[in-house]
């Protein structure tokens, strides 16, 4: 026999199938089907998390769409007889302080200072919150916020201060008093029999004469200056052109809308970038036409 010849028994061992059974037939069908399913799947599962992540994915979900929607300006009914809600220390200094205290503007100790704030604290809680109710050099009194109470300027000296290292205790809300209805009957009879007094003849206010021309300001630039600018513009502090002032505001008038702009955004003198604020280029503007109107 020659070497080519092969027995038919090895022939048939060569090329036997790997399915021999049913069951293994049943099993590579089943496979066919499962697993190009799960390379599917798996590969559509990459593909979508990869896009939910992209940059500007979030722009158009309910909650951006509600911020970006809802009006600048709002209002609240407020009961005129109700007891007033009493801000927190934290909450003045973020609202009213921040302006001078956060970049340490004219002299102001900085937040969170201890080499700043070391002296002052010696000098005692109490003579701290007297000096910021009735203000002290260039600090007005209550930082340029009139609306205050003094509780609420103790609070925020105690925040401050606590940063720094202190350990001054936040004033509590004092307790209702009945005291007061009790008021003695001659002082009542005096004030009921007192004739009422013509108001002054005031010359227009620089915020009444400003009202005329902020009808096309951005309200959110009228609550930057409410909010933040009014601390040193309020009343002129570190050389800021005060409100409502045509001779200081003069020279920035002149110089122009975009130059007051970029200096107020990028920071000038005393003055810290942004006003120590995080209001944006628009709202930056929008502040400084506010003030701007006023002066004219």
């Amino acid at each position: 026999m020659s070497n080519t010849e092969q027995k038919p028994e090895e022939h048939n061992e060569g090329h036997s199938a790997m399915i021999k059974t049913p069951k293994q037939l049943l099993v590579t069908v089943a496979l066919a089907f499962l697993v190009p399913i799960a390379i599917i799947v798996m590969l559509v599962s990459l593909v979508t998390s990869t896009m939910g992540a992209g940059a500007g994915s979030a722009a158009l979900s309910p909650e951006a769409i509600a911020a970006r929607i809802q009006p600048v300006a709002g209002f609240k009914l407020v009961d005129a007889n109700a007891v007033k809600e009493l801000k927190t220390g934290q909450q003045v200094y973020e609202t009213t302080c921040t302006a001078c205290h956060g970049a340490g503007v004219a002299g102001a100790p900085k937040f969170g200072d201890k080499g700043a704030w070391g002296e002052l604290i010696k000098l005692g809680q109490d003579e701290l919150v007297k000096n910021a109710i009735h203000g002290i050099r260039a600090m007005p009194a209550k930082g340029g916020n009139p609306s205050l109470d003094d509780i609420e300027v103790a609070r925020a000296v105690a925040y401050m201060a606590n940063a720094a290292g202190a350990d001054f205790k936040e004033p509590e809300a004092p307790a209702p008093e009945g005291e007061e209805a009790d008021a003695k009957p001659e002082a009542s009879a005096a004030a009921d029999t007192k004739p009422a007094e013509a108001p002054a003849a005031d010359a227009p206010k620089a915020t009444e004469t400003a009202a005329a021309d902020d009808s096309k300001v951005d309200p959110a630039g009228i609550k930057l200056y409410d909010t933040i600018c009014f601390a040193c513009h309020a009343a002129g502090i570190a050389g800021a052109p005060k409100f409502g002032d045509q001779a200081a505001w003069k020279p920035y008038i002149e110089s122009g809308m975009d130059t007051m702009v970029q200096k107020a955004i990028h920071g000038v003198g005393a003055m810290p970038p942004r006003g120590g604020s995080q209001a944006s280029d628009d709202e930056i503007r929008a502040a400084i036409q506010h003030m701007v109107n006023a002066a004219k």
